[in-house]
């Protein structure tokens, strides 16, 4: 059912594309007329595993049968398994969990700071981030992001927050200030337009983490959970972060977030320091646990890397023959297409294609297939594109 804006309850906080999606399965979407679309939106990199995965689908059912929420205050049984998991296959040993990745960061921050101020007994609490950097709508997160179109609106912000230039060399001369405690960032940023870090630039913001004795924190909100072509894509960096946030794909889509931490910043956090009504609880993380022993128990990462590798020679080769392709970056199934100020065009173009993708900035068009995706799909994304270009060479 389409609802009219002028009369709908709804808030007004998203611009809607004009489709009603009622049901999804795998790569596909369907609207309330029964129309089909290819979603290469992912839910914006949610639904790694697809739309609606029979194993986390069976997960849920099962625990939907015994036991919906439980406080904290109690022991959860598949919280634990979840985070022994997380922990067995990333840097870390500690795992906290929340509902969202703005509040996964949100952690972060303040783990960062208590860290700081508990464990080192210093008074550092700025966080140096970095340009068109995003990290969630709490009033925290949006003054971590450095996008003042994310901030517009919302001063003042909270204090405690540097950005320097994204991927800028020189620039690290200025990473370090008598009072900075953590570094936050993206190794690829997604809303800043699928950017990904230049490999000897976080190698020398780690060693100066190290240095300093600063918390490096990576936001893997977006590119976690094989989404990059790894399980993390700190891996692909040689790198170990002290903390990590993911959300968005731990869940295949129920809400869900965390933060994994290593024992020196983990040692920050005691009983009543932080918490979450919700976070952690039994369905949130049994989608989790199931979405997580899939990734590790197949070759769904591994496949995917090889889909990310042939997504972006096609997309490359079609670079090569239209003149409105700037460039096309990215990692793995995070992928990008510049295309100055026509973005929102070749989205529009698309649906009418049956192909649902996003933007990332008026630029860039972003591609976030799920990792269970094919060659065949893939190929209808780049036949669609082909047909659009070719018929529009001058939008």
């Amino acid at each position: 059912m389409s609802t009219n804006l002028q009369t709908s309850p709804l808030m007004s906080t998203y611009s809607r594309f004009p489709v009603t999606i009622v049901k999804g399965k795998g790569s596909f979407v369907w609207d309330e007329t029964g129309k089909q679309y290819l979603d290469f939106t992912s839910g914006i990199a949610t639904c790694n595993l697809g739309h609606v995965p029979d194993v986390v689908k069976a997960k849920l059912e099962e625990q939907l049968q015994s036991l919906w929420h439980c406080s904290n205050l109690y022991h959860i049984p598949v919280q634990e398994q979840l985070a022994q998991l997380l922990v067995d296959y990333s840097f870390g040993d500690h795992v906290f969990f929340c509902n969202s990745g703005a509040e996964a960061n949100e952690a972060a921050i303040k783990l960062a700071r208590r860290y700081a101020q508990k464990v080192k007994g210093t008074d550092k609490y700025e966080v140096v981030t970095f340009t068109h950097s995003f990290h969630g709508r709490t009033l925290a997160t949006i003054s971590a992001t450095g996008q003042g179109k994310i901030q517009a609106g919302f001063f003042p912000l909270v204090p405690g927050f540097r950005y320097l230039p994204f991927n800028d060399a020189e620039a690290l001369a200025d990473l370090v200030s008598e009072k900075t405690c953590a570094v936050l960032l993206e190794l690829v940023q997604g809303e800043g337009g699928v950017v990904p870090a230049d490999p000897a630039w976080i190698s020398k913001i780690a060693d100066l983490c190290r240095k300093h004795d600063i918390l490096l924190m990576i936001d893997e909100i977006q590119t976690g959970m094989g989404r990059t072509g790894s399980l993390f894509a700190y891996e692909q960096y040689g790198i170990e972060p002290d903390v990590m946030s993911l959300a968005k794909g731990l869940g295949s889509g129920f809400p869900i977030g965390a933060i994994i931490a290593n024992e020196k910043a983990a040692k920050a956090f005691d009983p009543g320091s932080h918490g979450s009504t919700f976070g952690g609880n039994p369905l949130a993380t049994s989608a989790g646990l199931a979405t997580m022993e899939y990734l590790v128990s197949s070759n769904t990462v591994q496949e995917a890397s090889l889909l990310g590798t042939y997504l972006e020679l096609k997309l490359n080769a079609l670079k090569d023959t239209f003149q409105q392709i700037d460039e096309v970056r990215g990692k793995g199934l995070l992928q990008g297409i510049v295309a100055v100020e026509k973005a929102a065009k070749i989205i529009e173009k698309a649906r009418e294609h049956n192909i649902l993708l996003l933007t990332a900035g008026p630029d860039v068009v972003r591609i976030l297939p799920p990792l269970t995706t094919s060659k065949q799909e893939i190929d209808q994304l780049i036949d669609a594109l082909q047909m659009i270009f070719t018929s529009s060479l001058d939008f």
